[in-house]
Order: C-alpha cells, then sequence, then structure tokens
C-alpha cells in the first residue's frame, strides 16, 4: 500500500464584508428624498433587500446621487442580482470617480466574479483617494493573493496591519500567507495575534489549524477545526483540512466522512477531490484514488501535484503507461518527481521488461 502525499492545508481568506458606505440623508436634500433613503438605510440593516431597493428607487427620482446609487447596489449585491449591483456601482462611479464605497463594492463584486485585474484597479483607485483606509489593502491583498502575486498580498496585508493594527482579518491573511509560504512559525505569531484580536474568527482558527498540523501537533489542530467548524459549519475548506488531520492520524473512517461532506457542500473543491483521493489510496483502493484525482485535476488541470498523485495511483494499480503520462505532465508543469516514485517506476519498469 503506497502512503500518497499529504495535501498542505487548505488557507481561508477574508474579505472586508461590504458594510462600509450607507449613505447617510442630508438635509439639504429634499425631505422627501431624506425620508427613503432612510427607511432604505434601515431595510438594508434589517437584511429586506426588496424593500430597501424600493426605497431606494423612490429616493434616487428625488436626488440621484452616488451614494444613494452605490446603497442600491449594495442591496442587489446582497440580494444575488450581481448584474444589477454592478450597474449601480457603476452608474455611482460614473456620477463621482472619486467615491471610495463605490470603487471597493464594485471591487469586491468583481473579484467574487473572479475578474481579478478589475478588482485590482478599482483598489489602486480607492487606495489613491485614501490611502489610510486599511481595508481596501486587505481586499486588494485577497485579490493579488487569488492572482498569483503572493509578494504584493503580504505588503498589503502588512499595510492593513500597520493603519490598523486591531484589524484580526489581516493578522488571519497574512499568516495563511506565510503558512503558504512555509513560514510556519511566522504564520503561527499573525494567526495567534488574530485569535488575540478576535477569539470567535473561525478563519484564524482554521489557517492556525494548518501550522498545527504542519507543525506535528495534529490533537491541537483537531482541536482548532473543530472551534472553527462550530462557528461556521458551512465552510468547505474546515472539512477538508479536519479530513487531513485525521488522514495524518490514520483515523480513515472520519477522514473519510469528512471529506465527503466537504464535497456535498463545495463539488468544484480540487483540494477536496484529492484529499479523498489520498484517503482511498491509504486504504488501497486506488481505483477511487484515481477516480478523485481525475476530478481534481478536472477543476485545476494546470495543477502539477494533481497529476503526481494520480501517476502515483495508476503506478499503485499497474497502469504504467498513464502513470508515465502523469509524471511527464506533472514535470511539465513544475512538480518533482519524488525519489521514492521514481523508483518505484524504475522497478515496475525493469519488472515489464523481463
Amino acid at each position: 500500500m503506497l502512503s500518497l502525499g499529504i495535501l498542505r492545508g487548505v488557507t481561508v481568506l477574508l474579505w472586508v464584508i461590504m458594510a462600509a458606505a450607507i449613505a447617510q440623508p442630508q438635509t439639504s436634500r429634499a425631505s422627501s428624498a431624506a425620508s427613503y433613503l432612510e427607511r432604505g438605510n434601515h431595510w438594508l440593516e434589517k437584511g429586506e433587500w426588496d424593500r430597501a431597493i424600493a426605497d431606494y428607487d423612490l429616493a434616487i427620482a428625488f436626488d440621484a446621487r452616488a451614494a444613494i446609487y452605490t446603497n442600491r447596489g449594495l442591496a442587489k449585491h446582497r440580494k444575488g442580482d450581481l448584474a444589477g449591483a454592478l450597474s449601480d456601482y457603476n452608474r455611482a462611479i460614473e456620477l463621482n470617480s472619486r467615491y471610495t464605497d463605490a470603487l471597493i463594492n464594485r471591487g469586491l463584486l468583481q473579484a467574487e466574479e473572479g475578474d481579478l485585474n478589475a478588482a485590482i484597479s478599482d483598489f489602486n483607485k480607492a487606495i489613491e483617494v485614501n490611502p489610510q483606509d486599511a481595508k481596501v489593502y486587505n481586499n486588494r491583498g485577497k485579490a493579488r493573493q487569488r492572482a498569483g502575486d503572493n509578494a504584493g498580498a503580504i505588503a498589503d496585508y502588512t499595510q492593513a496591519i500597520r493603519l490598523d493594527s486591531r484589524d484580526a482579518r489581516a493578522w488571519s491573511n497574512r499568516g495563511g500567507m506565510r503558512y503558504n509560504a512555509g513560514e510556519l512559525d511566522a504564520a503561527l505569531v499573525d494567526l495567534n495575534q488574530a485569535l488575540k484580536l478576535d477569539p470567535h474568527l473561525a478563519e484564524a482558527l482554521g489557517n492556525r489549524a494548518n501550522v498545527r498540523a504542519d507543525k506535528g501537533d495534529p490533537d491541537g489542530a483537531l482541536a482548532d477545526l473543530d472551534r472553527a467548524i462550530t462557528l461556521n459549519p458551512r465552510q468547505a475548506a474546515f472539512y477538508i483540512n479536519r479530513g487531513r488531520v485525521w488522514l495524518i492520524k490514520g483515523v480513515l473512517a472520519k477522514s473519510l466522512s469528512d471529506l465527503n461532506y466537504a464535497l456535498e457542500l463545495d463539488p468544484r473543491s480540487a483540494d477536496a477531490w484529492a484529499t479523498r483521493g489520498h484517503v482511498w489510496g491509504a486504504k488501497g483502493d486506488f481505483a477511487r484514488a484515481i477516480a478523485d484525482y481525475d476530478q481534481a485535476v478536472r477543476l485545476k488541470p494546470r495543477w502539477a501535484d494533481g497529476y503526481g498523485y494520480r501517476a502515483l495511483a495508476r503506478l499503485m494499480a499497474g497502469n504504467l503507461a498513464e502513470a508515465e503520462s502523469d509524471f511527464a505532465r506533472c514535470s511539465a508543469l513544475g512538480g518533482d518527481l519524488k525519489p521514492e516514485a521514481a523508483a518505484l517506476l524504475r522497478e515496475m519498469k525493469r519488472r515489464r521488461a523481463r
């Protein structure tokens, strides 16, 4: 039975929630517009999106200004009407190109839609207008991290911390980045600070669990993940990482249970598919392992490790030609064929040549 390599934990990042910028009524505006705006703000705070939008419609009829379009866009965004939200944010920015709340909210929407360059551009503009706003650096850092600019992301999180040292999200995000870079001690410092500031920050607990697992403290990792799941039971990454820790401890039934649930929450998580593939491999069920790795590389077709994992499972299943093809793909994408895998491949070729 081959001990397949264990995935690194999945870090969880925190956007600064779009709570900014609820425009307040101005006495200089028509009293009717002010009244509708105030009531719309009330409904927005209550989560009554349709009522908020209806009141903002009326307010705009009397006073079409950037702040009201931004608030209506925020209500539409939270309702799930992304096209309508984008239209309102665009209109707000047409009316006032320096209105940072609209720029930030549009940037968040564009990041949500995967247009990271556009999101970063909006965050850049917001920073030009107000370079002292810590939350914009945190959001730009997240967009940069997702775009693969790790150095830029760390710089942004660091600046966010300089501007607001009590921003637990920035500490957690930087800790997650440092974990990804293999800087475990520095990551632990950041994540401990995040949790000192906000002991109920589930994402920081999840990220600290990764560090603890990699530092050889699986029990501490499980304690953090149990707390994180209690606080946020719908976050797939927590179940993926807890499944990873159970796998490290050799408790395969619990690992499989967590990973099955993670895939119910997020069937498009390549990390969940690959980690479950590890469990099947550890159980000696290489057919199921290969099937899960198939899903992982379908979702992340340029993931070198995914091909490496599948290559090992195929090798153990006796599929030499397919294993060689996966190893070649892994190498072409910058992956590393581990010495034990290379030795196994040579041995199987030697046996085949007899």
